[in-house]
């Protein structure tokens, strides 16, 4: 009797014929909000690709795997994907997350598309990896110009979070400002999950810098920014991508006017398509996605045009192998939303943004264009 099931499901395809894939990322714990929207994101291209005859007519099979933003079960939890054999792994979205579990995923041969930001993941000699979103020694000269041109600012007081992310990016931003003559008034170091930032904004009030560089995690960069109006530090406060996020002008209310920052992606892009992912993101799940949504869904479709425009088959090493120094645009694979490039070492490449907070609203400034054109 069982045999005649299983060979029933297999007829059916009900068993068989799908294509694994693994989500590894932040679904609860202090990056809940981001790794939920990169979820999200991979959840919502999933759907469509499904609602349309799957990949290769094959069913796309989504698995997710909880890291609790806690690098020690990253790595238990990313074993677990592997050991079920996925043709992709989406995530983590947490930078110490993704270089906690880098050596299993590339010994694993399993091509991976990663939400971490920190400069460095990219050197770290897995050619596997490919970034959803810019590192940050793309998005920070991009800042720093701004910072620089539209600021005229001579000086800077930073305050950043003690993690992979914050130290990468403290790291880049440093060595920018010293390019463009731009001088460190304040550095003030923070955990991630603080709450209470009253002796922070202090030292960064006493500082008397030109502006503000807020670089931390969405909610607390909401916290920063409201313990910095009830203070009375007037800024201007700049930033990048998580300072103007959907989550971080949620939380932090007022606080957030006249924030101003690099956006590596935003729902508030002048891009149709990307106006209308929105739009389906939000009557799907009933909230407004970041730029994590974003990046979880043009993933999803990233590997759906490889697998079935270029290769024509399910081949994870060639998968990998043909990403490198690809360029996808909207006109090959709708879901793209925007041109896209991956470089020989998995880094992304594609237009960004100014965007300033105006009235509780994200407003596109400026449409900053692709590195390499």
């Amino acid at each position: 009797m069982r045999g005649l099931i299983a060979v029933l499901l297999l007829l059916s395809g009900s068993a068989f014929g799908q294509v694994k894939l693994a989500y590894v990322g932040e679904i609860s714990g202090q990056l809940a909000v981001s790794g939920g929207n990169f979820r999200d994101g991979i959840i919502l291209a999933v759907e469509e690709i499904n609602a349309r005859g799957g990949m290769l007519k094959q069913k796309l099979d989504l698995t997710l795997y909880d890291t609790q933003t806690n690098p020690g079960v990253a790595r238990a939890q990313m074993q677990k994907a592997i050991d079920g054999e996925p043709y992709t792994i989406f995530g983590p979205v947490l930078s110490g997350n993704v270089k906690v579990t880098l050596e299993i995923v590339k010994q694993a041969e399993v091509p991976q598309f990663i939400g971490g930001e920190a400069a460095d993941l990219v050197t770290l000699g897995n050619p596997y990896m490919f970034r959803t979103s810019f590192g940050q020694q793309i998005g920070m000269p991009k800042i720093a110009n701004y910072i620089r041109d539209e600021l005229k600012a001579k000086s800077i007081a930073l305050i950043w979070v003690n993690n992979d992310f914050g130290k990468a990016g403290r790291d880049q931003l440093l060595r920018v400002l010293k390019e463009r003559d731009i001088r460190l008034a304040a550095d003030v170091s923070t955990e991630a999950g603080q709450v209470d930032f009253a002796a922070d904004v202090v030292k960064l009030k006493s500082a008397n810098a030109d502006a503000v560089f807020v670089y931390s995690n969405e909610e607390e960069c909401a916290r920063i920014m409201r313990e910095a109006r009830k203070q009375g530090l007037k800024g201007p406060f700049v930033g990048d991508t998580t300072l103007l996020s959907q989550k971080t002008i949620e939380l932090a209310a007022e606080a957030a006017n006249g924030v101003v920052g690099h956006v590596g992606l935003t729902v508030d892009a002048p891009i149709p398509e990307v106006k209308a992912f929105g739009e389906r993101f939000q009557k799907r799940f009933k909230y407004k996605p970041d730029h994590n949504g974003l990046k979880g869904y043009t993933a999803v479709y990233a590997m759906r045009y490889v697998t079935e425009k270029k290769l024509g088959k399910l081949d994870r090493k060639a998968l990998a192998k043909t990403l490198h120094g690809l360029t996808i645009t909207p006109k090959e694979e709708p879901g793209i939303l925007m041109e896209t490039t991956w470089n020989d070492v998995g880094e992304i490449d594609r237009i960004s943004f100014l965007a300033e907070v105006v009235k509780g609203q994200q407003q596109i400034v400026k449409v900053l264009p692709k590195l390499g054109k």
